[in-house]
């Protein structure tokens, strides 16, 4: 029996147990989480005040209550049965990263104490010389630095405290994505609070972004993965004919979730809700396999490491339920593939969402502003947003049915759309239906939202936040949220900037926002646009309307250093220029690497498996026509197949050597630059040749000669 045979086999004959009822949530949610309830009643009254005014302010740390919080801190992670102790950082490979260290340190006379001092909590030094760090650091100088942020909780997973920490060299530049989103979030509170002042709001301390991502997911039988390399080792299936049956009776879509999936969302779901993370949502998505799990809105530095953990555990869990979690924004062709909608707003520290238009938004000054700042920063600062959603994995969705354009626009819907209408041209505005009857009379009338949910825009107004869909699945929601905090913030500084100048010169504030927001919306409503972004016609629309069409990473990524890309981050002290020159250099290298990674193993598959497949057919299809023509005579079916079996198989070597030498001009590239293109012009098109005679051969060869899981196997089989 095949090993393909024995793995179906397998699946057909395991046991699926109905899982059991969720744990207690009230009994378990935070209970590994050093949380503020932990804190007061751990910790000292005048240090805990301390502390806590670190956590809601963002007030500079006294390193003097460094040594009582870190006392309490190991004290309360041994009564959790943690050992060890942690700097959970994300440094620039897209992963998080970790070193473990024991509490335990020599007292002298073969005895040992367990020891965490203040020093130990605030600071640590793990190597820097292997990860990424695009030329600020040499490889032989070593030394990077992680610093406790103390805004997160830390929290015990297994035997181990882990603290969440920045990451930075030496010579202090960020080496991580939290540094810079923490540095976005201060601009973008800074330049809002003008704002607020100008309104007459003197008691809002802090205005912060708020993040909702909702995680999308496959799930394969680990069975079938194993007899994948492609899958294994790359996340995605770089070869494979679409099954008779995809998504086209969208039947998998909220449908019923198969019991032992069902069992494997619930230990997820416990383990985030012991880790104080707020799981909302759980269903099937649009592709047979394919799952989502989506937490409640948080602020956007505790929602960036709790989406780190959720893409963590989904990996870490789903072994011990046969499966395998794969987070590729494209591991099947043909099929939807997975993103991560971004769901953004801004709150002040008074709890109000600043992108709540009220009932009546044409009367409603303050939102006004902060949608003219909005649609400001989207406009102006398009290719900084493009920037957010960058890599390999993300080019092969974007676009495509379940994923916006790569052209950034803005929906708005029939209302907002009516009130800019109004203000930039005059036009009455008629307002909107407040209700609606769908003709059951047992129901009462329904509330109508602001706007309908318009699936092709990159980033669309859903009613209080702006959902931005076009963040990979893959990737962590930090760049894409630096980027539009730092973006919003350049926004709202050039807003501030006049008003105040107009205020000064005597002006009240509402003639000089009489005068400023029809400009401001008359200046950026080409960036509205609330048609379907999947027509052909729009992206020559598009281009009418200067609106930038970065179709791919490499386009996106040689903008990086471009004046006007750079002067956003520059000019918020989001990120030095030394800083944002060493992130181009990391995601284009990151870019090609991953491009060539992908087309050595497609290489080595089609060698040793597609290739020696495709003679054992062939050999066996020859036996039968020769078998066929003695007995009956002429058997042109078989010669036929035959001849298309050798046809694929010549060509598809000929496709190999192509790629191999395609591979040859990446690794001899001259930079990271001339890398990543060679990655997008001529190994992307070789593999793709490739992959249309490994699908054809498929098609062509037996079952029983065919080596690899087939789609439908992996799609279907749970």
């Amino acid at each position: 029996m095949s090993a393909r045979s024995n793995a179906i086999q397998q699946i057909a004959g395991s046991h699926r147990e109905i899982p059991a009822p969720t744990t207690d949530i009230d009994a378990i949610f935070g209970c590994d989480v050093f949380s503020l309830d932990v804190l007061q009643k751990r910790l000292p009254k005048p240090v805990f005040r301390t502390l806590k005014a670190t956590f809601d302010k963002g007030e500079r740390l006294d390193p003097a209550i460094a040594d009582t919080v870190a006392c309490a801190m190991k004290d309360w992670a041994i009564s959790k049965g943690a050992t060890h102790y942690t700097h959970w950082f994300q440094p620039m490979t897209g992963l998080t990263a970790e070193k473990h260290d024991a509490f335990l340190s020599p007292a002298g006379y073969g005895r040992m104490i367990n020891e965490f001092s203040g020093k130990m909590l605030i600071t640590g030094e793990p190597d820097a010389s292997s990860f990424p760090s695009g030329g600020i650091r040499s490889t032989f100088e070593a030394r990077g630095y992680t610093a406790w942020d103390p805004t997160v909780p830390a929290f015990v997973i297994g035997t181990t405290l882990h603290i969440p920490t920045m990451f930075y060299s030496y010579s202090g530049e960020a080496l991580d994505r939290k540094i810079p989103l923490m540095r976005s979030i201060s601009a973008l509170s800074r330049q809002a609070l003008r704002i607020l002042r100008l309104f007459g709001n003197e008691t809002a301390t802090f205005v912060r972004p708020n993040v909702g991502p909702e995680q999308e997911y496959f799930l394969v039988d680990r069975r079938l993965a194993a007899l994948r390399p492609d899958l294994m080792l790359c996340g995605r299936t770089l070869l494979g004919t679409a099954p008779a049956k995809g998504q086209e009776l969208e039947d998998h879509y909220f449908g019923a979730i198969p019991a032992r999936v069902m069992a494997f969302m619930k230990d997820v779901e416990n383990a985030l809700f012991r880790l104080g993370i707020p799981a909302k949502t759980r269903h099937n998505e649009v592709a047979p396999g394919q799952f989502e799990i989506a937490p409640v809105f948080e602020d956007a530095n505790i929602a960036t490491d709790h989406n780190m953990l959720i893409m963590n555990l989904l990996h870490e869990i789903a072994p011990k339920h046969d499966f395998i979690c794969l987070l590729h924004e494209k591991p099947f062709a043909g099929v939807n593939g997975s993103g991560k909608h971004n769901n953004w707003s801004i709150s002040d520290s008074e709890g109000n969402n600043l992108l709540d238009p009220g009932s009546t938004p044409l009367d409603n000054a303050q939102f006004l502003v902060f949608l003219a700042a909005v649609l400001r920063a989207v406009h102006k600062h398009s290719a900084a947003l493009r920037l957010g959603t960058v890599g390999a994995g993300n080019d092969h969705r974007l676009g495509a049915n379940e994923a916006p354009p790569a052209i950034i626009s803005v929906y708005l819907g029939d209302m907002l759309t009516d009130v800019i209408d109004t203000i930039v041209n005059g036009v009455e505005h008629k307002g909107g239906r407040t209700s609606m009857e769908i003709g059951v009379s047992t129901l009462p009338p329904l509330p109508v939202d602001l706007s309908d949910r318009n699936r092709t825009s990159p980033f669309a107004f859903t009613g209080n936040k702006f959902e931005f869909r076009a963040v990979g699945s893959s990737q962590s929601i930090a760049p894409v949220n630096i980027a539009l905090n730092t973006a919003m913030a350049c926004a709202l500084d050039d807003i501030a900037t006049e008003l105040e100048a107009a205020v000064r010169e005597g002006a009240n504030l509402n003639s000089a926002l009489q005068e400023l927001l029809p400009r401001l919306f008359r200046e950026h409503q080409n960036v509205v646009f609330n048609g379907n972004g999947y027509s052909s016609e729009w992206p020559v629309e598009a281009a009418r309307r200067g609106l930038l069409n970065l179709s791919n990473t490499v386009d996106a990524l040689e903008r990086y250093n471009s004046p006007e890309v750079m002067d956003v981050f520059l000019r918020q002290n989001v990120l030095s220029e030394r800083e944002m020159i060493a992130r181009q250099d990391i995601l284009l290298e990151n870019y090609a690497k991953s491009v060539g990674i992908e087309g050595a193993i497609l290489l080595d598959m089609a060698r040793t498996s597609v290739l020696p497949a495709a003679l054992r057919e062939q050999a066996a299809a020859a036996d039968v026509a020769l078998k066929t023509r003695d007995v009956f005579g002429e058997a042109e079916t078989e010669e036929n197949r035959v001849q298309l079996l050798r046809s694929h198989a010549r060509a598809l070597g000929e496709c190999l050597v192509t790629l191999e030498k395609s591979l040859e001009l990446l690794h001899g590239a001259s930079d990271v630059h001339a890398a990543a293109r060679t990655a997008r012009d001529s190994v992307l098109p070789a593999m793709q040749a490739c992959r249309e005679h490994c699908d054809a051969l498929e098609r062509m060869v037996s079952t029983e000669n065919w080596p690899l899981p087939s789609y439908a196997e992996m799609l279907w089989m749970h």
